[in-house]
C-alpha cells in the first residue's frame, strides 16, 4: 500500500511540475512582444523544441496587433525575416515533397498568421520589398496590394534582405536569428559574409562571379555600377572597373543551415 501511495505521489509531483513548465511556457508567449516571438520561433526550431504555442499565437494575432508592434521598419524587417525562415523550416521539414514545385510552393497561402493564410511570396515581395511584382525585377511595383499588404510592408526597400532571406536552396544565405535592436549590424554582415561565399573574383580576366540575386532583383540594388559598388564597399572587388557575369543557382533543398550574426 505505502508502495502504491507512494507512486500515485510521484505521479501527481511530476504531472504538476509538466504543467507548471507548460504555462510557463505559455506565458513566456504570451507576454512576448511580436519581434521576440518571432525570434523565440526560430530558436525553438533550431534547439529542437516545439513550436506549436508560438504558431497559434501568431495565427490568433490581428491585423491590428501587427500594426501597434510593428511600427518601424527595422521591427517590421526583423520580424518577417524570422518568420519566413522559421516557416520554411517547418513546412519543408514535415513536406519536402512540396519543394519539387518551387514556383507554387511560394505562392501558395499555407503560413498562419493573424487569421489568415499568406504566402512566402505575399512576406517577401509584398511586405519586405514594399509591394515590387515578383517577376518585375525590383523595377516595377504591384498595381492593387490588398490591405493586409499595404498596413504592413516597409515604407523603404532594403537590398540587403536578399542576404538575409532563406529560401530553403543550398545556395540560399543561411538562418540567423534577427534581432530588431541589432539588425542593421546583422544585416551588414550577413551581406559580406554571404558575398565572401558566394563571389569569385577573376584577377586575369577581371570579372567577377556573383550570385544571380542580383539579377533577379536587379531594381532593389540599383544599377549595375551600384551593384559594383556594393561588392567593392565588402571587399569582393578591389575596383569598380570589372566585368560581371551570373552564377547558376543551386535550388538543391538545404535545411538546417544556421548562422550567429
Amino acid at each position: 500500500m505505502k508502495s502504491f501511495l507512494l507512486n500515485i505521489f510521484l505521479f501527481v509531483l511530476a504531472f504538476s511540475t509538466n504543467m507548471d513548465a507548460l504555462y510557463s511556457q505559455d506565458s513566456k508567449i504570451a507576454n512576448t512582444n511580436l519581434n521576440e516571438l518571432s525570434e523565440l520561433f526560430l530558436k525553438s526550431i533550431k534547439d529542437g523544441k516545439p513550436t506549436d504555442e508560438i504558431q497559434s499565437k501568431l495565427s490568433a494575432l490581428t491585423l491590428n496587433d501587427l500594426e501597434k508592434d510593428l511600427t518601424t521598419d527595422t521591427k517590421k524587417l526583423a520580424f518577417w525575416i524570422n518568420i519566413y525562415n522559421a516557416y520554411i523550416q517547418v513546412i519543408l521539414s514535415e513536406h519536402p515533397e512540396k519543394y519539387e514545385d518551387r514556383r507554387t510552393f511560394f505562392k501558395a497561402e499555407q503560413i498562419p498568421i493573424a487569421g489568415r493564410f499568406i504566402s512566402f511570396a505575399k512576406i517577401e515581395h509584398g511586405i519586405i520589398r514594399k509591394s515590387q511584382w515578383e517577376l518585375g525585377l525590383g523595377k516595377i511595383r504591384k498595381w492593387f496590394p490588398n490591405k493586409f499588404e499595404r498596413k504592413l510592408r516597409v515604407e523603404k526597400r532594403n537590398y540587403r534582405i536578399h542576404f538575409a532571406l532563406n529560401c530553403g536552396a543550398k545556395d540560399c544565405p543561411p538562418v540567423a536569428i534577427y534581432d530588431a535592436n541589432r539588425l542593421n549590424e546583422q544585416l551588414n554582415i550577413g551581406t559580406e559574409k554571404y558575398l565572401e561565399t558566394t563571389s569569385e573574383f577573376n584577377k586575369e580576366n577581371n570579372e567577377v562571379s556573383i550570385t544571380s540575386l542580383f539579377s533577379w532583383f536587379r531594381g532593389d540594388f540599383g544599377s549595375k555600377n551600384d551593384i559594383k559598388n556594393i561588392l567593392k564597399t565588402h571587399g569582393v572587388i578591389p575596383t569598380t572597373s570589372v566585368d560581371i557575369s551570373y552564377k547558376n543557382y543551386d535550388w538543391t533543398l538545404d535545411l538546417h543551415n544556421w548562422i550567429k550574426l
